[in-house]
């Protein structure tokens, strides 16, 4: 297929490169020149959002905000300006599912397909193709463009209605930040009781409070090696999405409503720039404590 890909970011390039290697006619655009020419040197072309919708099938958009995916979509020069009757967008942001069903019903009056797709397993599973991608919207269009997703993605599961893709990926957000936060204070506590807070995670990974959030946080805990996989910024946007969603839908969110005020907390200490294993911060702060292992 030709496919266009915008936002090149730290999902998006390892996510495009998959649909290069795949065989693919890539046209890639990002706001950084040096990133898109990384891609051309591997065999994508470039082009703005116009030539997008003129000339692919597919365009895929991965970017911080719903307010940037409905610019550059329906501004001046977007992409749905000129797409035709019979393309397909595919959004892998982590937006709200009103936002999602909002640019579903303007592209459906164009004759536009539309897909909420947003995805879990961080930059690691973006590097490896083995991306789980959660999708809200119509049978016939999610059947279209499945194998071209099968690309960077291992699990591809069409959820419901459009928006309903963005509701999964909140509730993926809520259970993946929440544990992050709950094996910070168990680290923590750990430590400032006088355990070993290392030996205290390998003691319980194989437990029934092992998860794959455990394995994945602990040990850059540990190291305070908090290089961004996924950064507290973009995860604090999706749990403020959370709590935006939940207030509009009468659903209590108290715990998630606490992790926001924590987040809160770390984006005045200036940590929005850390992986979300950062959240520990938080607690040894807390606890003048630090888990780290020297």
């Amino acid at each position: 297929m030709k496919v266009g890909f915008i936002g090149l970011g730290i999902m998006g390039r390892p996510m495009a490169k998959h649909l290069i290697q795949a065989g693919h006619a890539v046209m890639v655009s990002d706001i950084k020149t040096e990133l898109e020419d990384e891609l051309v040197s591997l065999g994508a072309s470039k082009g703005n959002y116009a030539q997008m919708g003129e000339t692919c099938e597919v365009v895929m958009t991965i970017l911080p905000t719903a307010q940037i995916v409905q610019s550059v979509l329906f501004d001046e020069g977007g992409v749905a300006e000129t797409m035709p009757s019979g393309g397909i967008i595919i959004d892998h942001s982590s937006v709200t599912p009103v936002e999602s069903q909002a640019c579903y019903e303007k592209l459906k009056a164009k004759g536009i397909g539309f897909l909420d797709a947003p995805v879990s397993g961080g930059e690691p599973g973006a590097i490896a193709g083995s991306l789980a991608i959660m999708v809200g919207g119509d049978d016939e269009v999610f059947d279209k463009v499945k194998p071209v997703m099968e690309a960077y993605a291992s699990s591809i599961l069409l959820t419901g209605e459009s928006g309903s893709g963005s509701i999964t990926k909140l509730a993926n957000q809520i259970i993946v930040n929440n544990t992050i936060a709950i094996v910070s204070e168990a680290l923590v506590f750990a430590a400032k009781a006088g355990a070993d807070p290392e030996k205290v995670y390998k003691a319980i990974r194989s437990g029934l409070a092992g998860s794959a959030v455990l394995d994945a946080k602990a040990p850059m805990m540990l190291a305070h090696h908090f290089v961004p996989g996924g950064t507290i910024r973009v995860n604090h946007k999706d749990i403020t999405n959370v709590v935006k969603t939940a207030h509009a839908i009468d659903a209590p969110i108290p715990y998630s409503a606490q992790l926001y005020e924590i987040m809160q907390v770390l984006k005045v200490h200036g940590y929005m720039g850390d992986d979300h294993a950062g959240i520990v911060r938080y607690f040894e702060t807390l606890a003048d404590c630090s888990v780290e292992q020297k």
